[in-house]
């Protein structure tokens, strides 16, 4: 008795492990992930170092160099990429697929700080960043209002929009473009600084000695305590023009006398449009073990209660969904499925003209895909657009194996074999 004999003698037992097949099938199904690729740990840690004023090649060989020589000699480390460039330098990290990414993050930071003595004393402490590596965000949102000015959008932005979409599940960083943050612009005239006899140096010092930050602390009496607090930061572009600058008798040079200065954006480097209009884009990066339509989903949950609390004549606009394309693979494996199903039919109809062969290949097609999730979910792997593809391919051959069957059996029964019994092998 060969094995397909045991299902042929007993449909009740073949009824009932079908039945099982499917509802593990659908078990899995439930349970698996959605996501554009397999999942990957893959890592990327970037150091952010910023040196106000210094060159390119100074950056290179004080703070790059010594950077990205303390970093690569971390464990599982696959590259490292280095960036110079006036002001600042950028080290990016590439760590082996796999790697724990808590575990990198930890060992690079303790490698930067190993070489902190060794940069310049001037350059601001380094910054990092762990991250995917992605160049463009899952998502990107257009934020405008034509009553509020770019500055007035991007504090919004920073204080309210920002904390809201950090702390949504699976959102790693909420990247601005086209911010421009406040920031005082003192625009000196080197005509007006000559004819005093000063240097831009000694504009800076000025400025950097009165304006600062103290904390004098607190006085207190038996019964009462007092904060004590001091007024040590400018706040305004007129109290920056009242800075004194420079004393000769009774002569004192203030920053008014020698420079501009006005409250504006931080930097004007990056124009942003939307529709013709100014505005600014929000770009969503998700960690790297998130599954980014998840998190995807999550941030479109989230953005009507965000839409509904922005300012009135303010706009949020979605511009960009990567995961909109895995959407449209699955429904095209759904589509494929159902053309399938559909020349089958028709192609026994045609050939067998039997509505009762038709329901063979009915029921294989969706019980071998359904059936065949519960082995993916046990193995640990996803629905994705490698996985939908291997499920297209294999219809063609559930497709095939169940006609070549059915007009196997229907040869059989013209024959005058009883569908119950077994053909002898004499």
């Amino acid at each position: 008795m060969s094995f397909s004999d045991i299902f042929i003698r007993r449909p009740v037992l073949s009824s009932v492990l079908g039945i099982m097949i499917l509802l593990l099938g659908f078990q899995g199904l439930f349970n698996l992930q959605v996501r554009q690729y397999p999942e990957v740990e893959e890592t990327v840690i970037t150091i952010t170092t910023i040196y106000p004023g210094a060159s390119a090649e100074l950056i290179q060989g004080f703070i790059t160099a010594p950077i990205s020589a303390a970093v690569a000699t971390t464990e599982n480390v696959d590259y490292v990429t280095s960036q110079s460039r006036p002001s600042a330098s950028v080290v990016s990290v590439q760590m082996r697929l796999g790697s724990n990414p808590d575990v990198a993050l930890t060992e690079v930071m303790s490698k930067v700080q190993q070489v902190r003595s060794q940069l310049p004393s001037e350059a601001e402490d380094p910054t990092i960043v762990k991250g995917t590596g992605m160049q463009f965000a899952t998502m990107y949102l257009a934020l405008q209002n034509p009553n509020m000015t770019n500055e007035q959008v991007t504090e919004y932005i920073e204080r309210v929009i920002r904390p809201r979409m950090s702390t949504i599940p699976g959102v790693a960083e909420v990247q601005i473009m086209g911010a421009a943050n406040y920031a005082m612009r003192v625009w000196v005239d080197p005509v007006r600084l000559a004819a005093r006899g000063m240097t831009a140096a000694e504009v800076m010092n000025a400025i950097n000695s009165a304006n600062f930050l103290a904390a004098p602390g607190k006085t207190k009496n038996e019964f009462v305590t007092y904060s004590v607090t001091m007024e040590s930061t400018l706040q305004n572009p007129e109290a920056f023009g009242q800075l004194p600058l420079k004393a000769t008798g009774d002569d004192v040079v203030r920053l008014r006398d020698v420079a501009e200065v006005e409250l504006a954006a931080e930097s004007s480097d990056m124009v942003v449009t939307f529709n013709g209009q100014p505005g600014t884009f929000i770009g969503v990066f998700p960690t790297p073990s998130a599954n980014p339509l998840d998190t995807a989903s999550a941030v479109l949950d989230e953005l009507p209660a965000i839409q509904a609390s922005l300012p009135e004549g303010m706009t949020l606009t979605m511009m960009y969904n990567a995961t909109e394309q895995i959407s449209a693979s699955i429904r095209e494996v759904f589509t494929t499925i159902s053309e399938a199903v559909v020349i089958v039919i028709v192609i026994i109809l045609l050939f067998l003209g039997s509505f009762r062969s038709v329901l063979m290949p009915i029921v294989t097609i969706p019980l071998s895909l359904i059936g065949v999730c519960f082995v993916l979910f046990a193995l640990g792997y996803s629905i994705n657009l490698l996985s939908l593809l291997a499920m297209v391919l294999a219809i063609g051959l559930v497709v095939d194996d169940a006609i070549v069957v059915v007009e196997n059996i229907h040869r059989h029964i013209e024959e005058g074999l009883s569908p119950g019994r077994r053909r002898s092998s004499a």
